[in-house]
């Protein structure tokens, strides 16, 4: 189930909320019982499965050219 980060405009509270997708955009409540809060947007991390290379499983690209490792950045 996604997460949604949240911060309360009364106190500076930010705090998490789990909740189906369908129900993102609805409002939710700071822990401290504030009902004016604001959706943040947040990051996301996307990594491949396993083997720790690329998206997608294939090699890591080697050598040539600047910064494939041949001039030293």
């Amino acid at each position: 189930m996604p997460r949604y980060e949240f911060r309360c405009r009364s106190c500076g509270d930010t705090f998490e909320v789990n909740r189906p997708m369908a129900e993102a955009g609805r409002p939710a409540s700071c822990p401290q019982g504030h009902a004016d809060t604001v959706k943040l947007l947040s990051t996301v991390a996307v990594t491949g499965r396993g083997g720790g290379g690329p998206v997608g499983g294939g090699a890591a690209p080697a050598g040539g050219g600047c910064c494939g490792g041949a001039c030293g950045c």
